[in-house]
């Protein structure tokens, strides 16, 4: 529950609301509103379909909230071969995208930065049991390694199409991937991969479908210090059929055929571990743009935390993806009371 100085009211949203049963042994069921999570990634995101909060991140909400709930059953069944979890959503859980109301974007139907004033009409799959979406984990260890398979079937998360009229839309998708994860050098090493099948334009020539994808993650992470850990990776969007995609776009707004995002973050621990400065920061240098995330939480006692943080947007272009919130770049303070 919080107070909305952008809709002057008090907002309220249930995170989890969940039944957790154990029918066998080796079978889970939960049940009911939850966040789920899956993939290597840290903030990155290549087979986890789950539905994330855009606007809550770049505002300067904790990143656990990024992961927004789903309405969902979660199916685990557990074997010495291999772990399966199954999801199941009865009704399209789309992200919590930017859409103007709190954070202004470039709007490519206009052309132009917009915030409140822009177009917000869209056409949601909301049909239940027939807009739904599933999706599936096969994951186990092998010689000290984490290896995972995914799949997906559903929408696009954000609007990714639009209609004649101009109605943004969220397309077909399908999407299939594999992961491993393991020790390397004293540190944490992963490596992900993910076919974005847009199945209502799988040739690439309809300019009002988004384009399938490939997206490659590479990523380490080590404790580099005494309470001071740093982790790097490497992120790549890789449209398909990008010269039919040309063909169908004004060559001012077309995207390139590869994006390129280099993260890094790191975290340092001070004053008994009570003090945490971090830095997240994203570069892309296909885009030339790049996104900034310093924080400072102090722990004052088990239940008060208080936090100063930033996000910060920079880039040559409005419509690349960090550069369009350029002029959202802001400074948060938060006081936190748990219990």
């Amino acid at each position: 529950m919080w107070g909305d100085a952008v809709t002057n009211s008090i907002e309220y949203d249930t995170r989890e609301a969940w039944v957790f049963l154990r029918p066998y042994g080796a079978v889970d069921i939960k049940l009911g509103r939850q966040v789920l999570t899956w993939g290597t990634g840290e903030l990155v995101f290549l087979n986890d379909l789950f539905p994330k909060d855009w606007q809550s991140f770049f505002i300067g909400r904790d990143a656990e909230y990024l992961k927004a709930p789903s309405d969902a059953v979660k199916i685990s069944l557990f074997s010495s071969l291999a772990n399966v979890d199954v999801v199941y959503t009865p009704r399209f859980d789309a992200d919590r995208y930017i859409t103007g109301r709190y954070v202004s974007h470039w709007d490519g139907s206009l052309g132009s930065l917009t915030g409140r004033n822009a177009n917000a009409s869209t056409d949601r799959p909301d049909r239940w049991w027939r807009d739904d979406e599933l999706a599936l984990r096969i994951y186990g260890n092998i010689g000290g390694s984490e290896y995972a398979f995914y799949g997906y079937r559903g929408f696009w998360k954000s609007p990714a199409g639009q209609t004649s009229a101009g109605t943004k839309r969220f397309p077909a998708l399908d999407v299939y991937g594999a992961s491993v994860r393991g020790a390397v050098t004293g540190g944490i090493s992963n490596a992900e991969i993910a076919w974005y099948r847009s199945r209502e334009d799988q040739s690439g020539r309809d300019p009002a479908v988004r384009n399938s994808e490939l997206r490659y993650l590479l990523g380490y992470a080590r404790e580099i210090g005494r309470d001071l850990t740093a982790s790097l990776q490497y992120y790549v969007e890789h449209m398909l059929h990008h010269a039919r995609y040309r063909s169908g776009v004004s060559d001012s707004e077309a995207g390139d055929q590869f994006r390129h995002v280099v993260t890094l973050q790191c975290t340092k621990l001070l004053m008994d571990q009570n003090l945490e400065l971090s830095l997240s920061a994203y570069l892309s240098p296909s885009d030339r743009d790049a996104y900034l995330r310093p924080l400072a939480r102090y722990k004052y006692s088990d239940h008060l935390t208080m936090s100063l943080g930033a996000n910060i947007f920079v880039g040559d272009c409005h419509h690349t993806f960090f550069a369009q919130f350029e002029k959202n770049t802001n400074i948060y303070l938060a006081i936190r009371h748990s219990f």
